[in-house]
């Protein structure tokens, strides 16, 4: 072999080797798990404060980001403060960037309704819708243009497999809830049969929505909690007649793998319920308090309860896993810590 051949035979094993290295100060990195279809939801946003999650959001690459409520903090009649506090938010430079890569879906609460705990008595409401709508870019041709109230659904196909978010409007129609003048609660439940928290027509346009479903998993969200009812605050329990009839629509239509997500408490929680003619358990994913939580919470009843109450700041995540007709619940921190994680197989 001559000298230029040994020469070149040299460099061909020292690249060949040193491409095929593998560091010995480094580890491998690891490979995330990967889902169908990941769902990011929060709630309490007040457009003052630092929101610290956008980031930590992102890093969960969720396919939707759903706004469930107090998307900015703005009780007023005056429409020009709302619609300031508005522009504030979407001006945000981290929230402008998290945006860019995602659909974000929204229905409102009673803060960025514009009245607290309001509902139905609110003068200012169809203003109101308007800003809110402005707020997420919704094209003036959209049905929520022209509709009283904000609610609407949308289906996602991923893998043959479909999902309808169905976001609920508890403002616009609600009517009026009972002071608790006996106890330190807010408020106690209506008397059976009096008053409705979606109204009439948002109640046919649901009953279409479900009868009508092919879908696999349904995502009703609603702003205030559902099945948790003991606190005394605003939720489903203010009115018990309410609660019986979504649960007779859900077994009457047979809607298949209905998931509640919520919010408004500055707490989050899981609460599930097992329902006589559903075959499946109906589970009330509460996140709330994306700046600002119920730090000081010691304790409150809901028999329906799984694991414990996170009152630190936190945001909500869904993964489906079709394959294995499964959804991963998680409560998750700033730093994208799980605080808490529920498993449900459909």
């Amino acid at each position: 072999m001559n000298y230029q051949k040994l020469i070149l035979l040299l460099l061909i094993t020292f690249y060949g080797c040193k491409k095929n290295k593998i560091p010995t100060n480094k580890t491998p990195k690891e490979v995330k798990n990967t889902y169908d279809f990941v769902i990011a939801f929060g709630s309490c946003n007040n457009q003052n404060m630092v929101n610290n999650f956008w980031n930590t959001i992102d890093e969960n690459n969720p396919n939707i980001w759903i706004w469930g409520g107090d998307i900015i903090y703005s009780d007023t009649y005056n429409m020009s403060y709302l619609e300031k506090n508005y522009i504030q938010q979407k001006n945000n430079v981290e929230y402008q960037n998290f945006i860019k890569n995602k659909e974000i879906l929204a229905t409102w609460d009673d803060h960025d309704y514009g009245l607290n705990d309001g509902g139905i008595e609110y003068t200012k409401k169809k203003e109101s819708q308007q800003l809110f709508l402005d707020f997420l870019n919704v094209d003036k041709n959209d049905e929520r243009r022209k509709q009283e109230g904000v609610y609407f659904a949308k289906s996602y196909n991923v893998n043959n497999t479909n999902i309808k978010i169905i976001a609920l409007d508890t403002r616009y129609f609600r009517t009026e809830l009972t002071p608790d003048t006996e106890t330190k609660k807010r408020y106690q439940p209506n008397s059976y049969g009096r008053g409705s928290i979606l109204g009439e027509t948002q109640w046919k346009w649901l009953e279409e929505q479900l009868k009508n479903s092919k879908a696999n998993y349904h995502i009703l969200v609603s702003s205030i909690q559902f099945l948790s009812a003991e606190h005394g605050f605003e939720s489903w329990g203010n009115m018990p007649h309410e609660v019986d009839k979504l649960e007779a629509l859900l077994k009457s239509t047979q809607a298949k793998n209905t998931i509640i997500l919520s919010g408004d408490r500055h707490i989050s929680e899981f609460s599930k319920k097992e329902v006589d003619g559903l075959n499946y358990p109906l589970i009330d994913f509460t996140s709330s308090g994306l700046t600002h939580s119920y730090s000081g919470f010691t304790e409150e009843p809901n028999i329906y309860r799984v694991g414990t109450v996170v009152s630190k700041k936190s945001f909500g995540l869904l993964k489906f896993n079709f394959n294995q007709n499964k959804v991963i619940f998680e409560i998750k921190g700033a730093a994208n810590e799980v605080y808490q994680t529920l498993t449900q197989n459909y």
